[in-house]
Formats: C-alpha cells, structure tokens, sequence
C-alpha cells in the first residue's frame, strides 16, 4: 500500500537561477519502478499506522520519565498519570522531552534559515518540463530559494490531490519579518509573503505561487544538531530528529529516521530471542545510529552551503 500511493519517481535534481536558467542538472539513471523516491509525509504515515489501531495512543504530553529500581522506564504525561515498559524510545522531534531529560547537554542551533512551505494542486504539466523530473532549486543567491518538487500519486489517494511542493527558504533579514511576526502569521500572509518576495522572478515562477493551495502554507525554523559523544547505553534511547535534527537540504531527515528505526527494531527482535540483553541491543543501535545521523547533518550542512552559494 506504501508504495501504490507513493510519489513517481524522478530522474534529475536540477538548479536554476531566477530568470529560469539552468545552472546545474544530475541525472539519476535507471532508478526501479519499485523503487521509493518520493512520498507524500501525510499519506506516508498512515500507512505506517496500519493495524496499530490498538498499540498507538494520542492525547499524550511526555512530561519526563524516571528508570525505576528494576531498570523499567516510567513514563510522566503533562496530563496526569503514567505508563512504564522496558524500553522508552525517545522519538519526539526537535523539541524531544526525552532528550531534554536523558541528555540535557545537547545542544541545538538555529541554522539561521526559515522556511515557508506550502502546495500548488497539479491539474496540468509543468513547465519547464525539469519541474515533472525531480526535484528543483530556484537560487537567488546566499540569502534566498525556493525549492519544488512533484506528487504525482502511483495510485490516486483520496481527499490528496497530485500538487507541487512548493517551498521558499531565506534568512529572516531577506524576508523582512521578526520571528515573532512570521510565526504569528496566517495560511494567507505566508502566501502573501511568498509572493512578495518571488514578485521579480521568471513569470512561471511567479504562476506557481498565483496558483497555489493559499491554505496549504506554514512556517519552519531550520535547525541543526551539534555532534555529541555517545552516551552511556540504557532502557532509554533517542530516534530521529530527537537526537540528529538537520536542515533538509539534503532531503535526509526522515529518510535516517527511518533508517534508525530499522536499525533499532532489528537489535530489539535479536534481544527478543535471547542473543543479547535489551541494553546491550540499545548499546548496538547507538553505535550506529550516532555516526551515520551526524554524518547526515554534514552532509546537510554541505548541500545548504552549496544551494546557497552565490549564483
């Protein structure tokens, strides 16, 4: 079902300047029908969520957690009450509770881009026709972009037209509002901004945001990890932007996340079946979670300061 109603695949990460000018092209060859490139997050998730009506739980605010005398975890919520079990996955997100407990040491920094995304539905081709092949970087030199990218469904999915990612990244100086301001801002100001701020790029730049789902627009904050020492292993881990939170310049977020959690349920079954203790499957997961998300964030960190070189 995940890959029906994923993404078609693409074939070429392009850069352009604003007057559409091709200044940069790779191809990518020979990528298997199978094969998944690109999906959309919200459909993405509730194919992970199938059949776990009965496991997963919402309405939950982790407030803390404590490692009982018998080396189980219990869980606080913000909401009252608690819930303990031998493993406690900190897989909470940039602004991980978990982290803060297990690890109030990290430290995170703001990368000093801010990101407004939104969408424009897909009901004709694109053009120029490197829009329908990949992804695509408008550069406007080290202080501004715009990324887009296609949706178009294998299978089509209910209520989820095909659309075109459409995002605008720069630094808050070149988009002239406070962070304050930008966070407060409705659907409508943030396409309104968009706008503004694309008003003297190529017209077909310029029909994207005109056409656009004005609904569909939201703010970030790039943040970025510094690199940590690996920690002591225990009934408490961290997955995913909890401990490697990158910008997505390289479009490698969720895909380590991901990776991680394939990492860590594999460890987990080999703890199951007695191969090992569950710390020393943590132990395991750590050791190779830790290098290949910071080497992720260098790779993040590389790409952003090539998008934003100077064109």
């Amino acid at each position: 079902m995940l890959r029906r109603t994923s993404g078609r695949n693409g074939d070429l990460v392009t850069t352009f300047t604003t007057e559409l000018r091709q200044v940069f092209t790779q191809h990518f060859p020979g990528i298997p029908a199978d094969q998944l490139t690109a999906v959309d997050r919200n459909t993405f998730r509730q194919g992970l969520l199938t059949g776990l009506d009965d496991v997963v739980r919402f309405g939950h605010t982790v407030s803390g957690y404590q490692v009982t005398g018998s080396g189980r975890v219990r869980v606080e919520f913000a909401e009252g009450g608690s819930d303990e079990g031998d493993l406690l996955i900190g897989a909470d997100g940039v602004g991980s509770a978990v982290r803060r407990r297990l690890l109030p040491e990290a430290v995170l920094h703001d990368f000093g881009l801010r990101c407004v995304y939104g969408r424009m539905p897909l009901t004709a081709s694109l053009s120029p026709e490197e829009f329908e092949r990949g992804l695509c970087w408008v550069s406007a030199g080290s202080t501004c972009g715009a990324g887009f990218g296609t949706v178009r469904f294998r299978t089509p999915v209910d209520e989820t037209p095909d659309y075109l990612m459409v995002t605008l990244v720069a630094t808050p100086d070149h988009l002239g509002v406070t962070d304050d301001r930008l966070f407060r801002m409705s659907s409508e100001e943030l396409w309104e901004l968009s706008t503004t701020t694309v008003a003297d790029w190529h017209p077909a730049i310029r029909d994207i945001y005109a056409h656009a789902d004005i609904e569909s627009f939201f703010p970030i904050t790039f943040r970025i990890s510094e690199s940590m020492p690996a920690w002591a292993p225990g009934p408490v881990t961290l997955l995913g932007d909890a401990v490697h939170t990158m910008p997505p310049t390289a479009g490698a977020g969720a895909n380590t996340a991901l990776a991680d959690g394939a990492t860590l349920a594999a460890e987990i079954i080999s703890a199951a079946r007695g191969a090992k203790s569950l710390v020393e499957a943590v132990a395991a997961y750590q050791a190779v979670m830790l290098p290949r998300g910071f080497a992720a964030i260098d790779r993040s960190r590389h790409l952003a300061a090539q998008m934003f070189a100077a064109t």
